[in-house]
């Protein structure tokens, strides 16, 4: 992929960082080839100040249709988790490493395809703002990409899961698995265990965020 095609996100970003300005300023974004064949940009979900973030992959194909964060089948399953966690969703800010839907057409059907490296490196300034203007206490990564995006590393979700860790920012920062992932264990003998240890995992970063001090 030519550079050309990514050149980063940060020339689209408006002078004033505040979530209004953000959001009204990133469907104008061209930092990445992802946006020619989305339907449009899906930004964020919630207001500044709230202690946790969470922080997915990219929109899927609900998400591209609707413009919204986790609208989908996989955002059922993170609704449901978060109130088994005893989180109400009004209380946190939910976002996406990368703001467009990547894809490959299959007939009429549009299939998720991760996004590349480029997309997430690309697309980094837009989560960077948020995190100035939302001033989470801790950010939960859902998923391989969002840790990546969020640490500026690649991140291993079996090993890492479940601790809350320091981010470069000092920040509080948690992996967990991404909720589709969940999705694929609906009729997998081990969907139970899988979703406790979700769930389990968002109680801890609730309890982390409750305990932590707003970043200044």
């Amino acid at each position: 992929m030519a550079d050309e095609e990514r050149p980063g996100a940060e020339q689209y970003l408006p002078g004033e960082r505040d979530l209004e300005s953000l959001r009204a300023a990133a469907p104008g974004c061209r930092g990445c080839e992802l946006y020619r064949d989305a339907t449009q940009v899906v930004f964020s979900a919630g207001r500044a100040g709230t202690p946790l973030m969470l922080v997915g992959e990219q929109p899927g194909d609900r998400e591209d249709v609707e413009g919204a964060p986790f609208v989908g089948p996989a955002g059922r399953i993170l609704d449901q988790a978060l109130a088994d966690a005893g989180i109400d969703r009004g209380d946190v800010y939910v976002t996406n490493a990368v703001k467009h839907f990547r894809f490959r057409q299959q007939g009429k059907r549009r299939i998720h395809e991760k996004p590349a490296v480029g997309n997430i490196v690309a697309c980094h300034p837009w989560l960077e703002a948020e995190l100035a203007a939302v001033r989470p206490r801790v950010v939960v990564c859902l998923g391989a990409t969002a840790g990546r995006s969020v640490l500026g590393r690649p991140v291993r979700i079996g090993q890492e899961r479940g601790h809350v860790q320091e981010g470069s920012d000092g920040r509080g920062v948690l992996i967990t698995t991404h909720p589709s992932a969940l999705l694929r264990l609906r009729d997998d003998p081990g969907w139970d265990a899988a979703y406790d240890a979700f769930v389990s995992d968002l109680s801890a970063a609730a309890r982390a965020a409750e305990s932590a001090s707003t970043p200044g």
